[in-house]
């Protein structure tokens, strides 16, 4: 992350707070309250990429949704504890891909040992055979096709497994006090109906292996535990970041159709205030679930907010546009920046792409420069430019003789003079 240092301060010590939090007595870890944080600043300058990273580096659970995307009670549009619900989701898998990871040796040798039930099956013994010499030479054929499997010289084989199908009923079922609550889980009360029969498939020994291994792992991993370990990582360490609060940003007896936008706010204060939300993994407690929130705040300004919800962010963090000397480190210095990025998929044509540092500092200046006459978006604009700048290579690659490019100011410059002259004169005509 380039910059945003008062943003990067604000999230790291809401992340040290929570994990303080962890050591304290029960009675005392019960009474302190996450200090959720309200972000301000224009788009573009990275106010979800540092909540998204926040949430990478915790190993914590992390949703990312959108204010606007939820409406009032009664009104057409998601309800506000859909957002409870959907964290536990992630949660979930997250889990469940954690146990997978620890059964995944026992669930491979189980795999392996069905399979080779397949490929060799126990042949009946003979009244005239010795049961101890029979017994060792199945274990020692046994062994050798084992060998075989595991060096991938059997994985052209064909054998037979019991493969379930998926069949879905084409209905749905809508219960509880909201579409999305659904408290009865049909699968349960009618197993049958849902499980679908299971038919023979021949497939090569490669997919069998892989089918077996699914299965093996989800038989070892436990589920309701699973389910128990997810709700218990959301109430204690769960991020909500909440996109575009600024567009319910409003008060009653304002002008036009928005009629509930404050009620939208009154809708998600109680979530972030603390409160218990039905999931079909149980109850879960809303108290200490991190909420940060964003917004650009162009035509609204924070105190536009209900003074409740204000109130349920009491870190406010103004992050900066972003400028040339940004740009500049955006475009070299990340894992994976731009010009990485467009060098890495022009190499699989056989272009090898140098940019000199001029040419860099050229595409910050006409990026800094787009911005400032047009609309801000901050870094996105670092992606129409590379694009408009690469446009010519990109489409000429597969046909281009001289396959080493260096990209300098010059070239920037011609290709990019298009951008700075050629002003979209049609916001001025009528």
């Amino acid at each position: 992350m380039v910059g945003q240092h008062k943003a990067k301060r604000a999230v790291a010590i809401a992340l040290r707070n929570r994990m303080r939090r962890q050591k304290l007595t029960p009675e005392m870890a019960q009474e302190v309250a996450p200090k959720n944080i309200l972000m301000i600043g224009p788009t573009g300058v990275g106010k979800t990429e540092i909540a998204r990273r926040l949430a990478r580096l915790a190993q914590s659970p992390f949703l990312k949704v959108e204010a606007s995307k939820f409406t009032e009670v009664g009104y057409v549009g998601r309800d506000v504890e859909s957002m409870v619900r959907d964290l536990v989701e992630i949660a979930v898998d997250m889990v469940r891909e954690e146990r997978m990871d620890e059964v995944q040796s026992k669930a491979e040798h189980n795999a392996e040992e069905r399979l080779l039930d397949l490929l060799l099956p126990p042949s009946p013994a003979t009244a005239e055979e010795d049961p101890v010499a029979a017994r060792e030479q199945a274990t020692s054929t046994r062994e050798r096709i084992r060998e075989q499997l595991r060096d991938g010289r059997l994985d052209e084989r064909s054998v037979e497994i019991d493969v379930r199908e998926r069949s879905f009923p084409s209905f749905e079922i809508i219960a509880g006090s909201s579409v999305e609550e659904v408290d009865i889980n049909i699968k349960d009360m009618l197993p049958g109906l849902f499980q679908g029969r299971t038919k023979k498939r021949r497939v090569k020994v490669a997919e069998a292996m892989d089918h077996l291994l699914q299965e093996e792992q989800q038989k070892l991993v436990d589920m309701e535990s699973v389910a128990r370990v997810a709700v218990e990582r959301v109430e204690d360490g769960g991020i909500i970041f909440v996109d575009e609060i600024d567009k319910i940003a409003g008060r009653e007896g304002g002008q036009g159709p928005d009629v509930s936008r404050e009620g939208v706010q009154r809708d998600i204060l109680p979530i972030i205030e603390g409160t218990t939300v039905n999931t079909k993994y149980g109850m879960v407690q809303t108290d200490h679930i991190l909420f940060i929130a964003a917004g650009a705040f162009h035509v609204s300004k924070p105190s536009d907010l209900i003074p409740e919800l204000q109130g349920r962010f009491p870190i406010r963090v103004e992050l900066d546009p972003l400028g040339k000397d940004d740009f500049v480190r955006i475009l070299t210095e990340p894992q994976n920046a731009l010009i990485k990025q467009y060098t890495a998929l022009l190499e699989t044509e056989g272009i090898a792409l140098e940019f000199r540092p001029d040419a860099v500092e050229r595409i910050a200046d006409f990026a800094t420069l787009v911005n400032e006459r047009a609309e801000n978006i901050g870094a996105r604009r670092l992606h129409t430019v590379m694009e408009k700048l690469l446009d010519e290579i990109s489409f000429e690659a597969p046909d281009l003789v001289e396959k080493s490019i260096t990209i300098d100011a010059a070239y920037v410059d011609r290709m990019l003079a298009d951008i700075v002259k050629n002003e979209d004169l049609t916001r001025y005509i009528l």
